[in-house]
């Protein structure tokens, strides 16, 4: 039975030594040092310090290389500590095992088997030296041959013996030493533990130092980024390319016909888009296109991972929608209001704010409160469902109108008190005619003479085109079609222009219900005659009245 394993044993052995070898990335049987230079994580950890001294360090990449370079050469000495280690406890153990030990064992056997030969040869030579004395069977055969015959043929027995002894103490001392032959491949597993373990140790070690350079480098995009993500990055409270375009619109675009409507031209977009994803932009040019701005305003909210409204509450806002009462409509919708999330509401009631800003000017810009929750609902509320976003939307469309129509007649109720629109006091531009003609800017107030001059140089018209992915909601008969909305582009942080001032209340403030709201007027609040939102007239401190029917235009709007 020894014998049988000893070749199986022999083969196993040979081929696991032949199979670790392979493993070995480092040159098998040389120093530390040497084995090191062939190395293939030395080399990559070479070629990342190498890239990183040419980036340097004021680079978040140049960063990045010199702390990933320094992980890699730690990992690569640890690997050849490994490699030593599996190559003096695991391959050559397994190498002497295969290549020495068994053959031996196996060329013993060989002798042993030569020796039996010899016996009998010895034996045969004996015996016919008897028969041809013509001695009797019975007798041992004399004389000075024969008793040679006889002393080679006891010679070779013993030696026989000696060998078949020598030949059982090794196998049998294999049998015994298989415990530490299995022991080998245990070791194997117990060194391959201690170097993952301590790469791994090495691995936690430099990542919480590559997270807090990617943390602490401040240019990072905010589209398609959750919002608290985006907020707890930034330290603001209101999200940054909300506001930078909440603020340009309210310079350049609140007269704007067909603002959140008209598409730009789409290489203007993706041209604005690159600048702000590098944290650059020229206000005072993409101020002369507000269709541009108003698009990125709706992608903002549009690739936001989840609404502004929040899966979480679509059913109660749905359901709030569908209450035919509109006392008790407007209560749901409070309440709705009140369950958002702290960053959801503060930036939801800045946007709604503005929105009912921009529904002041609808005489000049056409956009009244039906017309701007028919291209804006979608963007601020949708389902958390799979499936062919165009036709899950025709379905609820009507019903996020009819959510996002009274939030805006009714902003200074559902959210009292005034706003300042420019938080941080970084964003504006320069003042403007109505863009209705050419769609060209003024210059800023502040040029000199010679920069007036260039700039008036450097003015342009702009193309406008009618984007055939918007929408129209409202057809005769109350038809309700709806399109998914058009991209739009993130804007960064601008530094150029001066503070503005606050902006004005349309009217007073009233306070939100306890339980029941107010009883609402029956009217809806005049329309402001006067173009520019700071020589808007005071309205009555009476609440902003419920319009009469949520969600469709009266037939003279029609």
């Amino acid at each position: 039975q020894v014998e049988k394993r000893l070749e199986l044993v022999k083969q196993v052995s040979h081929s696991t030594h032949k199979k670790l070898t392979a493993c070995l990335q480092g040159q098998q049987g040389v120093d530390a040092d040497k084995r090191s230079k062939k190395l293939p994580l030395t080399t990559l950890a070479q070629c990342l310090m190498e890239g990183s001294a040419v980036l340097g360090d004021d680079s978040l990449l140049g960063k990045m290389l010199r702390l990933c370079g320094e992980a890699e050469d730690k990992l690569a000495q640890e690997l050849i500590h490994f490699e030593l280690q599996v190559e003096r406890d695991v391959i050559e153990p397994l190498f002497l095992l295969a290549e020495v030990e068994i053959p031996n064992i196996q060329k013993q056997r060989k002798h042993l088997a030569k020796l039996v030969l010899d016996m009998d040869s010895s034996r045969t030579r004996w015996q016919q030296s008897a028969k041809s004395s013509g001695l009797a069977s019975n007798l041992q055969p004399s004389g000075t041959k024969a008793d040679a015959l006889r002393e080679e043929m006891e010679e070779a027995a013993n030696r026989v013996e000696i060998c078949r002894d020598q030949l059982s103490a090794d196998m049998y001392n294999f049998v015994a030493k298989e415990v530490d032959y299995a022991n080998y491949f245990q070791t194997l597993i117990e060194v391959q533990a201690e170097y993952h373990r301590k790469s791994l140790a090495l691995l936690q070690n430099v990542l919480p130092q590559i997270k807090a350079q990617q943390e602490a480098w401040m240019e990072k995009p905010s589209f398609g980024k959750p919002l608290e993500e985006h907020l707890a990055v930034s330290g603001r409270e209101i999200a940054f390319p909300v506001e930078a375009c909440v603020t340009m619109l309210l310079e350049c675009g609140m007269q704007e016909e067909g603002l959140f409507r008209v598409a730009p031209s789409a290489s203007k977009l993706k041209k604005l888009k690159a600048a702000l994803d590098c944290c650059v932009v020229d206000v005072q040019e993409y101020s002369a296109d507000p269709h541009a701005i108003a698009g990125a305003l709706k992608s903002y909210l549009r690739e936001l991972p989840e609404p502004l409204m929040t899966f979480e509450l679509y059913e109660e806002w749905i359901q709030a929608s569908n209450i035919p009462e509109q006392e008790k409509r407007l209560q749901a919708l409070w309440n709705a209001c009140e369950k958002l999330p702290k960053a959801n509401y503060n930036n939801i009631r800045y946007l709604i704010k503005f929105l009912a800003k921009l529904t002041e000017y609808q005489d000049t810009n056409k956009m009244t409160p039906s017309n701007v929750a028919i291209v804006l609902g979608p963007n601020l509320l949708w389902p958390q469902a799979d499936g062919n976003m165009t036709e899950m939307m025709t379905t609820v469309s009507l019903q996020i109108v009819g959510i996002i129509e009274p939030l805006i007649q009714h902003a200074d109720w559902f959210f009292p008190g005034d706003i300042e629109f420019n938080v941080t006091g970084n964003y504006g531009s320069p003042m403007h005619v109505n863009h209705n003609a050419n769609y060209s800017s003024m210059p800023s107030p502040d040029m000199d003479h010679a920069d007036r001059r260039q700039h008036d140089q450097a003015r342009r018209p702009l193309s406008v085109a009618t984007d055939n992915m918007m929408l129209e909601f409202y057809k005769k008969d109350g038809a309700c079609l709806c399109v998914p909305p058009s991209m739009g582009v993130r804007v960064m942080d601008t530094s150029w222009v001066a503070r503005r001032g606050t902006s004005v209340a349309r009217k007073a403030s009233s306070t939100p219900p306890a339980t029941q709201p107010p009883a609402p007027p029956a009217e809806l609040p005049s329309v402001p005659h006067s173009p520019i939102p700071e020589q808007s007239p005071d309205i009555s401190a009476t609440p902003s009245p419920p319009p009469t029917s949520f969600g469709f235009p009266t037939g003279a709007e029609r």
